[in-house]
């Protein structure tokens, strides 16, 4: 009966020993690749900047490309005598001012 006790205790140390060494053979994977890692989010961090300018400016685009479409809906209802023009009107206006504050304070926030 002591005899099975000696064994058991060797075979947890051996287990604990194993572990411990899988452990730090993990760690220093881990840690050997971590400069990797801050490399490839500096350089994804590059790009998407470089992006944001292109980005910028094609939401002022496409907020003029509304605003054009929109003042011709807005013309169409005011010709047609809808008396929901007005209303019409606002929405489009809203929509292409919000679109243009937003790519500004991204403009601005990101400061690029």
């Amino acid at each position: 009966m002591k005899n099975r006790g000696r064994e058991l205790q060797k075979f947890t140390v051996t287990k604990i020993r194993f572990v411990l060494a899988v452990l730090l053979l993990f760690v220093g994977y881990v840690t050997a690749h971590a400069q990797d890692g801050v490399a490839g989010i500096n350089e994804a961090n590059q790009k998407v900047r470089s992006y944001f300018d292109a980005g910028t400016e094609l939401m002022y685009a496409v907020g003029a490309i509304l605003g054009l479409i929109g003042a011709v809906k807005v013309y169409q209802k005011w010709n047609a005598g809808d008396p929901d023009t007005g209303k019409v009107a606002a929405a489009w206006f809203g929509s292409c001012v919000f679109l243009v504050v937003v790519a500004t304070v991204i403009k601005s926030f990101f400061g690029v």
